[in-house]
């Protein structure tokens, strides 16, 4: 990316009447720039993070620092703080002629101000973290990666001139003539997907090419640093490509593993250090992993299980009585250590699976090799990628009307 930095504006010096530091497009080297900076200071504190094994509530701020020089190129370039309105919402709150309405910027935008920021600073945090998170399954990080960079790829790609006619007229959208999917798309907007895709495409390769060293059984493995790093790609180019909104819908399948964590992360339920999926000696299969409860669980935690159980996000099991001591052994979980028989309560949980999208899928797809694993949260990566392109070109233009910049 270092001996890259010069390409972007060889044209420039290609020019037959130069350029002079007046006409250098010196915005556009900043945002380069302060990306680059970033995205190599994330790297670096990864890179840290793996040496020292920081704790999680450490560890949290340290995206946050390394995006303080993108924050700052954003502010400093008139960074937008409008947030657009769904149209009819809009329009109702238009006929209430709310002068006083702060923030009011227009039918159907309103500046939130400061707090657009404090949205923006958590961007990277979720991002680097969200993919950290699933860390411990061969391929699992770099698959996530790999199929987020090309969704972010392709969607560079709608904003650039650079179509075939033909296609663009077999499918009848777009400006064929200026090979545009979207017409409107021109000028500053065009610079800023370029540049996007500037990071995107060197990152697919570097995804692609780990994955080959780690997919199962693994050679390589990436830790926080490969996760810092490619989280923090995709903050910097969505912040810097005022595209924040759209990187959040291919973050699906994570935003899911993320509320099914809460309970465990906020104290709701037991979180062990680490909840991958067991692995089965005997059968070479990846199974739940359990959250096992010594004694009777507080209230909030056997009514926040209940209601999970209840639309099918974990499995619990309980105790059955009556059941005389010789029986009750073969019902114990595993490493489950026996109850004193005056605790014994019927329908008493002894056990949970753990709150993670891995586990959710193995409750409800049985037990699979590591590989078949990794495919599948592959597929659902890739099929929430296409969920978010139906939303953001197609649903979105009807919920907030016209073209959505």
């Amino acid at each position: 990316m270092m001996l890259f930095i010069p390409f972007p504006f060889s044209h420039l010096f290609s020019s037959s009447d130069g350029v002079g530091r007046e006409a250098f497009p010196q915005g556009e080297l900043t945002l380069y720039l302060s990306s680059l900076l970033s995205l190599l200071t994330a790297t670096l504190l990864g890179f840290i993070d793996d040496l020292f094994d920081i704790r999680w509530r450490h560890k949290l701020p340290i995206p946050l620092i390394a995006a303080i020089p993108t924050l700052l190129v954003y502010y400093s370039e008139g960074g937008w703080t409008n947030v657009v309105l769904p149209s009819s919402f809009g329009s109702f709150i238009s006929t209430l002629n709310l002068p006083f309405l702060p923030g009011w910027a227009g039918p159907k935008v309103v500046d939130v101000g400061a707090l657009y920021y404090v949205y923006l600073a958590m961007l990277p945090t979720f991002t680097t973290n969200s993919i950290n998170i699933l860390a411990g399954v061969n391929g699992v990080e770099a698959t996530q990666a790999l199929v987020i960079a090309a969704s972010v790829a392709l969607n560079d790609l709608i904003f650039l001139p650079v179509w075939p006619r033909a296609l663009l007229v077999a499918l009848g959208i777009g400006n064929p003539h200026e090979g545009r999917v979207l017409e409107w798309a021109a000028g500053e907007v065009v610079k800023r997907h370029l540049m996007s895709l500037y990071f995107m495409l060197p990152l697919i390769g570097v995804c692609a090419g780990f994955l080959w060293h780690n997919w199962y059984p693994a050679r390589a493995f990436p830790g926080d640093t490969f996760c810092y790093f490619t989280g923090m790609a995709f903050s910097a180019v969505a912040i810097q490509g005022h595209f924040s909104k759209t990187l959040i819908l291919f973050f699906i399948p994570q935003i899911f593993n993320f509320v099914l964590s809460c309970p465990q992360l906020f104290g709701l339920v037991d979180c062990p250090r680490h909840r991958l999926p067991h692995y089965n000696t005997k059968t070479g299969l990846l199974e739940p992993s359990l959250t096992l409860f010594e004694k009777v669980p507080p209230a909030k935690t056997r009514l926040t299980l209940e209601a999970l159980e209840l639309v099918g996000l974990v499995r619990l099991d309980r105790l059955d009585p009556p059941v005389e001591p010789a029986v009750r052994a073969k019902h114990d979980v595993r490493g489950a250590p026996p109850l004193a028989p005056a605790r014994r309560r019927k329908g008493q949980i002894l056990s949970s699976t753990n709150l993670t999208i891995l586990n959710f899928v193995l409750v409800h797809f049985g037990p699979m090799h590591e590989r078949t694993l990794c495919l599948v949260v592959g597929g659902v990566q890739a099929a929430s990628s296409a969920l978010a392109f139906a939303v953001r070109y197609g649903i979105g233009s009807l919920v907030y009307g016209g073209d959505r910049r």
